[in-house]
């Protein structure tokens, strides 16, 4: 077969696969990396399923606080608490320890894990929000 027909095909063939992936969405999981960085940070006290420990550790599936207060979750995550939370109307005042090694993106991306993920449909939440409820919370 004549080289420049075969580069051709592989070129019509890539510019096909790009207009599919186009039409139905490259990612198939657009917050694999706050997924990922939940299950690594978070999963083992919040569970995989985001019910927590009933009266230990806070839920994060359904949970009031996730939705209402996500710079304060922010906080929580780079800098963990020990101030007694109350979630879905239950108090909790378990510690936890903070993840300070997290980048400012990382924790914004799961949040936005945890804003749609086990039955939540918390929104969106934008980049400079965490990035201004990190920057208040750290002069605390």
């Amino acid at each position: 077969m004549d080289t420049k027909k075969w580069e051709w095909r592989k070129i019509a063939g890539c510019l096909s696969l790009l207009a599919i992936c186009l039409q139905m969405g490259c990612e198939s999981n657009p917050h694999q990396q706050g997924e990922i960085l939940y299950t690594n940070f978070c999963v083992n006290c919040h569970m995989e399923d985001g019910t927590g420990l009933e009266g230990l550790i806070p839920p994060l599936a359904k949970a009031d606080f996730v939705q209402k207060y996500p710079a304060e979750v922010a906080c929580i995550i780079r800098y963990g608490t020990s101030d007694t939370l109350r979630v879905n109307g239950m108090p909790y005042a378990n510690p936890m320890p903070g993840f300070p090694q997290l980048s400012d993106f990382e924790i914004a991306n799961i949040i936005n894990y945890m804003n749609q993920a086990w039955g939540n449909d918390y929104g969106y939440l934008r980049f400079d929000v965490v990035e201004k409820g990190l920057e208040a919370c750290a002069d605390d």
